[in-house]
């Protein structure tokens, strides 16, 4: 069998910074595919799911009260004290922070949670409660918020992530019921795929916001040097948020805190924000690639 985990090891960076310096030397075609990342999200979230047996993660889920802490920590209540915060001092970043940290934990950090040593399994869970808690959260922090200058429906918002969540882990479980022993042996295969299909979205991305990118205004300079700030940030809150567990926990929770479905949050903001948030969301796609890996040598030392 391929050992799926040295191969990630040798080439998830490889995947990433191609999709980064492809998108910022050719970006030729990344416009006329920004279609296309609801889509590729979507196929991201049904690969994750599908190597995910639903019944046995809910039955392996044993200290289901830290899940809804982290859940909630994750998904209300540190969103909310970070805008409030930031709120006071810039009300477009304090909003983009807002969507950006409401987001469920990104498909591939239990990928991520496996090469820094963490615990996959516990990142699996998370995954799958931040997901399943989105469509719920994300428009009730909004409202609750009262952004009416936004001129969003959280209605709508809700459709939408119900459609990007909801319908690739339906269809996944369905797919397992039936084809359960043929999954599972080419199971291997499906990180490699979302490795690919993550270095697209970020090709994506980043090529077609290349000529903000790499004009360096000031104003570029201080989004990005904030989110730099908000990404560290969140590792040493993550970190915190599991003081009483074991050092594998820890990192996982610290990788599902972290490293949150950016993509959900670009597709959210294209639709429903206006560009100064959509740009915002898009530069965090650098310190999201960018940190794991000091974040790596940091857990060396710890």
């Amino acid at each position: 069998m391929v050992k799926i985990v040295p191969f990630i090891d040798r080439n998830f960076w490889i995947f990433l910074f191609a999709g980064l310096a492809l998108g910022l030397s050719y970006p030729a075609y990344s416009e006329q595919l920004m279609f296309l990342l609801m889509p590729l999200i979507m196929i991201m979230m049904f690969l994750v799911f599908l190597k995910t047996d639903f019944v046995h993660v809910i039955n392996e889920i044993k200290n289901y009260k830290l899940i809804v802490y982290l859940v909630f920590a994750y998904m209300i209540i540190i969103p909310v004290v970070l805008f409030l915060v930031v709120n006071q001092f810039d009300e477009r970043i304090a909003i983009g922070i807002l969507l950006l940290t409401a987001m469920p934990a990104a498909v591939a950090s239990p990928a991520i949670a496996d090469i820094v040593n963490g615990n996959t399994a516990l990142s699996i869970s998370i995954t799958i409660a931040t997901s399943i808690a989105a469509p719920f959260t994300i428009p009730l922090i909004f409202s609750f918020l009262d952004a009416h200058q936004l001129s969003i429906e959280p209605w709508q918002i809700f459709l939408d992530l119900i459609i990007m969540v909801f319908v690739p882990m339906v269809a996944s479980q369905i797919l397992r019921n039936y084809f359960k022993k043929i999954i599972e042996r080419k199971k291997h295969y499906i990180t490699p795929v979302n490795m690919l299909v993550l270095s697209l979205m970020i090709y994506i991305v980043i090529g077609s916001q290349r000529e903000s990118l790499l004009t360096l205004s000031e104003d570029l300079v201080l989004k990005l040097g904030i989110l730099y700030l908000l990404f560290m940030l969140l590792h040493a809150i993550g970190y915190l948020l599991a003081f009483r567990q074991s050092r594998p926990n820890k990192i996982s929770i610290c990788i599902g805190m972290a490293y949150m479905n950016n993509g959900l949050a670009i597709v959210l903001a294209a639709k429903y924000f206006d560009p100064h948030i959509l740009v915002l969301m898009m530069l965090s796609e650098l310190p999201w690639d960018t940190l794991i890996v000091p974040f790596r040598k940091v857990l060396r030392h710890i």
